[in-house]
């Protein structure tokens, strides 16, 4: 009988151990972030092993798994692991509808339960550009605009002329439980926009690396031209040839050239090749102005090279004189150097001045020694005469 009472006792105190370790402790759970179409594993865990059994709950509180029982048909979500101490279950394909806040029970007494969080990113869609008139006019005022939709948060959009970053404005627009966004880009085309790349760059937590995608814009603007020479000094009897160097957009097509507002006279010497002028042998007659002109769709432009053919085995000047006859005299030098030659010469001028100035009045005649030092004019005279009656006696005389 004792042995019996004895037993009991055990037993009453191991299940008043259990039940108050049970009472006392509540699931552990985690919050879990995962990427729209990915996998979610939701795990809760106790810390005694007393068979009490857990159990999942979705944000709509109906039950997905008690225990290894499932109870909630969705063939995404299976068991992982059911134990007395842990439910692991797994949601395949998570799609944005699956965020919130999922349950975790413990069905003791009363019924203890902790949440977990379940945040879906929303992965955004590939961006594009719209806006492109191709080709674009120089002068045109264009809007380039990037779109992506799907993001959750917000995607953030960045723009990039070639590899410079420039700013654009955004829109963001809520669409269910995800957001679309928008960025324009507004600027007035020129020329050295022709051939530029601007792209648009979508960056989100959801991605490693941030979704891009990029136009070249083709500008077309009126030509520019330069005549090149192959001689600085053109001389009677030499080869000389110029180019006609052209930009633009399209190519400019044909160059024309002409002398003097005229066709070129010589026609034998004058040899035209594409965009090249090739005058065979150099003569005085060639003398004059000449002009290569190109024209596109969008305009017509000209240049022109004057020519002067200097005298066989003339030494000529050290710089191009086509060069001296567009700029001219050096009028600043010019005026420099007799600005200093004037500045030298009042100074000199100044300069004697001050000496003649200076050493005036200080040479006497011999009959006016004496008088310097006179105390009144009387006295002056008298010795003034006195040194005169001095310098008779002091005279000799000769027979």
């Amino acid at each position: 009988m004792m042995l019996k009472q004895h037993l009991i006792f055990i037993l009453y105190s191991l299940c008043a151990s259990v039940f108050k370790g049970s009472q006392g402790q509540f699931p552990i759970t985690q919050n879990v972030t995962v990427v729209e179409g990915g996998t979610a594993n939701m795990t809760c865990r106790v810390d005694y092993n007393d068979n009490t059994s857990l159990q999942w709950s979705n944000p709509a509180q109906q039950t997905l798994f008690f225990g290894d029982k499932k109870a909630l048909r969705d063939h995404r979500i299976e068991l992982v692991r059911a134990t007395s101490q842990e439910l692991t279950i797994r949601i395949n394909d998570v799609s944005l509808s699956d965020e919130g806040q999922y349950t975790c029970s413990l069905f003791t007494m009363p019924v203890k339960t902790t949440k977990a969080f379940l945040t879906v990113l929303g992965v955004p869609s590939r961006p594009e550009i719209t806006g492109f008139t191709k080709p674009a006019m120089e002068g045109d005022e264009i809007t380039l605009t990037c779109i992506t939709s799907g993001s959750k948060p917000a995607a953030n959009i960045r723009w990039f002329r070639n590899d410079k970053e420039v700013q654009g404005t955004t829109e963001v627009n809520a669409t269910g439980k995800s957001f679309a966004v928008r960025s324009s880009l507004l600027f007035q085309v020129d020329k050295r926009d022709d051939g530029v790349a601007y792209t648009c760059s979508v960056e989100h937590v959801s991605l490693y690396k941030p979704y891009m995608t990029t136009e070249v814009l083709e500008v077309h603007y009126a030509p520019q031209l330069e005549i090149t020479h192959s001689l600085i000094i053109p001389q009677e009897g030499q080869y000389f040839k110029l180019e006609c160097v052209s930009i633009g957009n399209p190519i400019p097509e044909p160059v024309l050239w002409s002398k003097d507002g005229g066709e070129l006279p010589d026609i034998e010497r004058m040899i035209v090749e594409g965009r090249e002028l090739t005058i065979t042998t150099l003569n005085k007659t060639d003398n004059g102005t000449y002009r290569c002109e190109a024209s596109n769709h969008v305009g017509t432009s000209f240049a022109e090279y004057i020519l002067f053919v200097y005298a066989k085995d003339f030494p000529g000047p050290t710089t191009d004189p086509n060069a001296l006859g567009q700029r001219g005299p050096d009028h600043a030098l010019i005026g420099g150097v007799v600005a200093v030659v004037v500045f030298i010469t009042l100074c000199l001028i100044i300069v004697l001045g001050r000496y003649l100035a200076r050493h005036k009045g200080t040479y006497l005649t011999h009959e006016a020694k004496g008088a310097e030092d006179a105390p009144d004019a009387d006295t002056a005279i008298i010795n003034a005469e006195g040194n005169h009656v001095h310098a008779e006696e002091k005279k000799e005389y000769f027979i």
